[in-house]
C-alpha cells in the first residue's frame, strides 16, 4: 500500500499508508520519483502558524474569516514539488506512455492518480534529471517574482533571501538583463549566489544593506527589490534599499503581525511601489498570455536547456521514510539545508 505523509500536529510528521486510489478511464498512475519540501510555505503548514489553520478562506469573497478553519490536523500529502513516473494508464488514456516522466503537484505520496490530459501537458525530457521535474512549482513562483517584478534590461534588482526561490529569482532577473544583488545572512547562500551568476552578495547581518546598495548604484538605490524571505524586517530594508517611485516585490509569505515594518519611514517618503507577487495568480497585464501552466513550464524548459540551473539546489537527498527527520532539520536547523528532495522506493504494487 502506497505512504504519504501527515503532519499530525505542529511540529511534528510521521509517514503513513494510504489506500491505492481506482484508476478511471481517462487517467493514469504516476510512482512518484521525487518530492521536493518547501522550506517556506510548507513549513508554516507544518509548524502551524498557516493561516488555513487557524481561520477560513472564503474564496468567494476571498477573505480570511473567524470562526471555523480551511484545514486541521491532522493533515495529509501537504507538498507542491514532485515528479513521477507513468506506470498504469486508464483505457481511455492517450498521449502518454509507460515509463513517462510527470512533474507536477501531488503532495508528498508515493503514487497519484491524475487526468491523462493534464499529465500529457507536463511530460518531462526523458534525457533530463528526473530531479528537475521537483521544480515546476516553485520555478514558477519565482518566475512570476520577476514577472510582478517588471524587470528592465540594464537594472540593479536586489534580491532578499537566497533560498531556492530568491536564487531562482535571481538567476531568472539575470536573464532578464539585470544586474543582481543578492543579500542574504547565510555566508553557504551568498556563495552559491555568486556560483549561480548573481554579480554582487550583502551579509544581511553587516551593517545597513541600505546604505551599502546605495553605495554600489551611485546613491540612487536599486531599480527593484525581491523580497523572497517572508521577514517583515527584510521586507522593510527592502523598502529602505530601493530608488526613489521604484518597486519592491514582496514574494514572501509573512506570518503573524508586520514587526520591523515601518510604512512611515521610506516606503512614505520615497513614494515607494509595493506589489505583491503570489502564484494563483499573475500580473494583470498579462493575463491574457500567462497562467500558472505556462510558468511551470517555462521554468522546466528553462532547466533542461541549462539556462536555468535548480539541480545545485539541492543539498539533501532522503528516502521517504526519513521524511521527519527531514522536516525536523529544516524547522530546528534551517541554516543545514537549501532544497531537500525525498526520494521514494522503487517498486509500486499497482492493483490488477
Amino acid at each position: 500500500m502506497p505512504s504519504v505523509i501527515r503532519f499530525t500536529s505542529p511540529h511534528a510528521s510521521e509517514v503513513v499508508e494510504e489506500p491505492l486510489a481506482p484508476l478511471g478511464a481517462d487517467e493514469v498512475r504516476l510512482r512518484t520519483l521525487y518530492s521536493g519540501i518547501s522550506a517556506g510555505t510548507e513549513l508554516t503548514a507544518y509548524r502551524g502558524s498557516n493561516p488555513y489553520l487557524t481561520k477560513r478562506w472564503d474564496e468567494e469573497r476571498r477573505l480570511f474569516v473567524d470562526g471555523s478553519t480551511s484545514f486541521s490536523y491532522p493533515v495529509d500529502g501537504w507538498g507542491y514539488e514532485e515528479v513521477g513516473e507513468v506506470v498504469e494508464l486508464g483505457s481511455e488514456a492517450a498521449g502518454l506512455a509507460l515509463g513517462d516522466r510527470v512533474w507536477g503537484t501531488w503532495g508528498h505520496r508515493a503514487a497519484t492518480v491524475q487526468k491523462a490530459e493534464r499529465a500529457a501537458q507536463r511530460v518531462l525530457d526523458p534525457g533530463a534529471d528526473p530531479r528537475v521535474g521537483i521544480f515546476s512549482q516553485i520555478g514558477a513562483i519565482g518566475l512570476n517574482v520577476v514577472l510582478d517584478a517588471d524587470i528592465h534590461i540594464g537594472e540593479t534588482v536586489a534580491v532578499f533571501g537566497l533560498g531556492v526561490p530568491g536564487q531562482i529569482a535571481a538567476q531568472l532577473a539575470r536573464l532578464n538583463g539585470a544586474r543582481v544583488i543578492g543579500v542574504d545572512n547565510l555566508p553557504a547562500r551568498r556563495e552559491l549566489a555568486l556560483e549561480l551568476g548573481a554579480d554582487t552578495v550583502l551579509d544581511a547581518t553587516e551593517g545597513s544593506v541600505a546604505e551599502r546598495i546605495r553605495e554600489l548604484t551611485g546613491g540612487r538605490g536599486a531599480d527593484v527589490c525581491l523580497e523572497v524571505t517572508g521577514s517583515y524586517r527584510a521586507l522593510h530594508e527592502a523598502v529602505r534599499s530601493v530608488a526613489y517611485s521604484s518597486r519592491v516585490c514582496a514574494a514572501g509569505f509573512m506570518q503573524g503581525d508586520g514587526i520591523g515594518l515601518r510604512l512611515g519611514e521610506e516606503f512614505h517618503h520615497n513614494r515607494v511601489q509595493l506589489v505583491c507577487s503570489q502564484i494563483s495568480g499573475v500580473a494583470p497585464s498579462l493575463q491574457h498570455r500567462w497562467d500558472g501552466t505556462r510558468l511551470a513550464r517555462t521554468a522546466i524548459d528553462l532547466a533542461v536547456s541549462g539556462r536555468l540551473r535548480l539541480t545545485e539546489l539541492i543539498s539533501h537527498e532522503m528516502p521517504m521514510a526519513q521524511a521527519p527527520e527531514a522536516f525536523r532539520m529544516l524547522d530546528e536547523h534551517p541554516e543545514q539545508a537549501l532544497q531537500v528532495v525525498l526520494s521514494f522506493d522503487e517498486a509500486l504494487e499497482v492493483a490488477a
